[in-house]
C-alpha cells in the first residue's frame, strides 16, 4: 500500500508544479525587414557618383579565387529551394554582407567614409546573423593611397552586383 500513496503522492505534487518551459524558439528571419533592407542598400549604392570620372568606364577582371563572396548557382538561392532549406544562401549572403562592410570600414574608405550605404549594411547584416551567427572574417589588408580610387570603384562595383542579387533572394522569400 505504501508505493501506491508514494506514487499518488507524486502524481499529485507533479500537476501542482508549473509545466516544463518550451524551449526559446530559434530566431527567424525577418524576410520582409531584408526585403526592404536590401532595396534601400541597392538604391544608395546605386545612386554613388563616381569622383573620379575616368573610372567610371573601368570594369576589372575578376579574382579567381572565391572571394570577395559572390551569390552562385550551388548557393540554393533560387525560389524552389529557399521555400524548404535557405541556410546556405543565407549563409552566402552573410558572407557577402561581412566582406563589403569590412571593405567599408578599411583604409580603401579613409577618405571617403559612406555612412549611409554602412548604416544600411549593418542593420542588414544585424537581421541577418540572427538566425546565422557571424562568418569568420577576412582582414582587409592595407593598401597604397595611390590605389585607393581604383579600389574603391571596384568594391562598389561588387557590392552593386552582389546587392542586386540579394535584393532578389529577399523579395522572392519575402513574397
Amino acid at each position: 500500500m505504501a508505493p501506491l500513496r508514494r506514487l499518488h503522492l507524486c502524481l499529485c505534487l507533479s500537476l501542482l508544479l508549473p509545466p516544463p518551459a518550451a524551449p526559446a524558439p530559434a530566431p527567424r528571419t525577418d524576410w520582409a525587414a531584408c526585403r526592404s533592407l536590401s532595396r534601400e542598400l541597392l538604391r544608395l549604392v546605386a545612386t554613388l557618383k563616381e569622383p573620379h570620372r575616368v573610372l567610371e568606364e573601368t570594369h576589372l577582371s575578376e579574382d579567381p579565387k572565391n572571394w570577395p563572396p559572390r551569390i552562385r548557382c550551388s548557393d540554393a538561392c533560387d525560389p524552389s529551394t529557399l521555400d524548404t532549406n535557405n541556410t546556405r544562401c543565407l549563409w552566402r549572403i552573410l558572407q557577402g554582407l561581412q566582406h563589403y562592410r569590412d571593405l567599408l570600414g578599411s583604409d580603401i574608405f579613409t577618405a571617403r567614409r559612406l555612412p549611409r550605404l554602412e548604416a544600411a549594411l549593418d542593420q542588414l547584416l544585424g537581421l541577418v546573423q540572427q538566425e546565422h551567427g557571424r562568418p569568420p572574417r577576412h582582414p582587409v589588408a592595407p593598401s597604397e593611397a595611390w590605389a585607393h580610387p581604383l579600389l574603391q570603384h571596384l568594391a562598389l562595383q561588387r557590392l552593386q552586383s552582389f546587392t542586386a542579387v540579394m535584393s532578389r533572394v529577399f523579395t522572392h522569400s519575402a513574397s
